[in-house]
């Protein structure tokens, strides 16, 4: 049975717990993984980690920086249908569904590459008598995410290209419920040369997430979720001093206006309802008309 091993200073490992929780086919009612439940030692050994690799990698020039996230887009391309496959396996989406979230994924990446010129500052010289004023964009240092289930692919890519395009240092927390994708695209990160230690991946579950928000190494969360969690994120890492970006659920509405097209307003209805079993940001559960 495969096990999903963390990332951590370049290596991948098990935890020191043999606690896992099996990784499902839901299209079969089949286990194809397991995931272990990491804790606090794994989460403090990806800081220390990550912070050891800070130097180097944010004094790296962004236009170098970018060059690994060129060639992971050529990997992910080059591999596009397979990733696509494990998706589905791992998640039950169908494969239009995969696409799409691997497809956001990498327009993700796209933007990343553009770093070097999105980092650059502004000046303003003699702001007041005497005064010059510098805007300068600088990374933060070690930064993490806190990842959901929904979409494998997009949600994690997301998160890190542009945090390591910044010169930060990451930690990862996939769901546990569907690690394999977010596994393989670090695989391929690293083989597009990635410096050991910028990228981690810590699996688990709420003892993972309680460390990350615990943990003193950490500048900053990026969460992805259900709403009762992100408040309780946003909560508790702000009151850790960290900054925290925390995106929780939502109602939408689909307005119906007199003179709407009505084959494609219903089915826009119907994607918007029922594709990714709703279980997405855009999911469109009311319509006033």
């Amino acid at each position: 049975m495969q096990l999903a091993e963390n990332l951590i200073a370049g290596r991948w490992t098990a935890p020191a717990s043999k606690e896992t929780l099996p990784v499902m086919n839901p299209s079969r009612g089949e286990q194809i993984a397991a995931v272990p439940l990491s804790g606090a030692a794994e989460v403090d050994a990806a800081v220390k980690a990550a912070a050891e690799a800070f130097p180097g990698w944010s004094s790296t020039p962004p236009s170098e920086r970018v060059q690994v996230l060129y060639r992971l887009k050529a990997h992910l391309e080059a591999e596009f249908d397979d990733i696509c496959l494990m998706v589905s396996r791992e998640h039950g989406k169908t494969l239009s569904e995969s696409r799409g979230d691997l497809r956001r994924g990498i327009e993700m990446i796209e933007f990343a590459c553009s770093a070097p010129t999105l980092l650059m500052g502004d000046a303003l010289q003699n702001i007041a008598r005497g005064i010059d004023c510098h805007n300068d964009r600088v990374p933060l240092g070690v930064v993490a995410g806190i990842c959901p289930f929904n979409f494998p692919a997009m949600v994690p890519l997301w998160m890190w290209p542009v945090a390591i395009a910044c010169g930060n240092c990451f930690i990862l927390k996939p769901s546990e419920k569907v690690p394999l994708t977010a596994v393989h695209i670090v695989k391929l990160l690293q083989k597009s040369g990635l410096p050991d230690g910028v990228l981690s991946i810590v699996h688990g579950g709420r003892a993972v997430v309680e460390g990350l928000l615990a943990h003193p190494g950490i500048a900053a969360i990026s969460f992805v979720g259900s709403t009762a969690v992100a408040k309780e994120i946003y909560r508790i890492g702000c009151a850790n001093g960290k900054r925290v970006q925390s995106a929780g659920g939502a109602k939408n509405f689909v307005v119906v206006m007199p003179d709407a097209d009505i084959e494609k307003t219903a089915q826009g209805l119907k994607d918007g309802a029922f594709g990714c079993a709703g279980e997405r940001c855009m999911a469109a559960s009311t319509a006033v008309i």
